[in-house]
């Protein structure tokens, strides 16, 4: 049997794992990578590439093209059986996803139809779910609506944040993946409907959304930290400047709602039920620090209403 030929978009590091897979697999050729384009990050606004083009240069002789957008963009005339999508970041078109001729298969990070959208792994931990898993999908013009092809569930551990249950389900997406796709090609499974009696949605995350609510409990502020680590992470105010909680855990200490409380140089927050403990922290304008560190020029919190 000859090599299934497919293109890949995907351009995060999440993506990476994914193409490293399809490159790897002796039954598939990737004919060509298609990536965002380098975009500028940081202060200095310096141009930085995405995972996937940075990935793909130890691949040369893949063809790589960054479109600003695929609006009216034309696919290479490169032959391909089907097209694969892993957290590639822009709209594709209906005409590029009914191109080839097994179409356009997604690699979602949700057990579908549950966390349809752009943030079903910071979803499930925000949401304290104990369980969620990748699934394998035909894409359709909806988002995430497309019917399915193969899904596996994986364990949500307590202390897991979102880079570490996103590189365990790049690696069981990939395996997913590999297995699925000669199986779909040659007619071995057939794509099923998803139950839209079932559905939910996760929106994209906004940088807002990591200031921390002291109404809420301890188990759920951590589990939003869980979520947000990588970004935006969360933060509260004192005296007027953004405090960032880099590192913290549940505690049982009972603290005033929203008020910082030092314990034997340990700094705990108040919530609605239960406190924060916080590990390491960073205060506007000043470098990351361990808490015994911040403590020793900052003993003022103690006793601060935290915003």
């Amino acid at each position: 049997m000859n090599p299934i030929t497919l293109s890949f978009f995907g351009s995060h590091v999440f993506a990476v794992s994914i193409l490293d897979a399809l490159i790897a697999a002796p039954n598939i050729k990737v004919a060509y990578i298609i990536t965002q384009p380098d975009k500028p990050a940081g202060r200095k606004k310096e141009l930085q590439s995405p995972p996937v083009k940075v990935f793909a240069q130890a691949h040369p002789n893949i063809p790589l093209f960054q479109p600003e957008t695929l609006k009216n963009y034309n696919l290479p005339d490169t032959p391909i059986d089907l097209c694969v999508v892993a957290q590639y970041g822009n709209i594709i078109p209906e005409r590029i996803i009914t191109s080839p001729k097994h179409n356009t298969l997604n690699v979602h990070t949700s057990l579908l139809p549950q966390y349809r959208g752009a943030s079903p792994i910071q979803s499930a931990l925000i949401d304290g779910q104990t369980t969620t898993g990748a699934t394998i999908m035909c894409m359709d013009k909806g988002l995430d609506t497309g019917p399915t092809l193969a899904q596996k569930a994986i364990t949500i551990d307590p202390d897991d944040t979102y880079i570490t249950l996103s590189e365990k389900l790049a690696t069981l997406s990939a395996k997913l993946l590999i297995t699925t796709i000669p199986k779909y090609v040659t007619g071995t499974i057939l794509p099923q409907k998803q139950d839209e009696k079932k559905a939910t949605h996760c929106k994209q995350i906004k940088k807002e959304e990591g200031q921390i609510d002291w109404g809420k409990t301890a188990q759920e502020i951590y589990n939003r930290y869980r979520g947000l680590y990588f970004w935006p992470g969360i933060w509260t105010t004192w005296n007027g400047k953004r405090l960032k909680l880099l590192s913290i855990e549940p505690a049982t200490e009972q603290v005033a709602i929203g008020t910082a409380k030092v314990i034997h140089d340990i700094l705990y927050i108040g919530c609605a039920s239960g406190s924060i403990r916080v590990h390491k922290l960073h205060l506007e304008n000043k470098k990351a620090m361990d808490t015994t560190v911040f403590l020793k020029g900052n003993s003022t919190i103690h006793g601060a209403q935290l915003g």
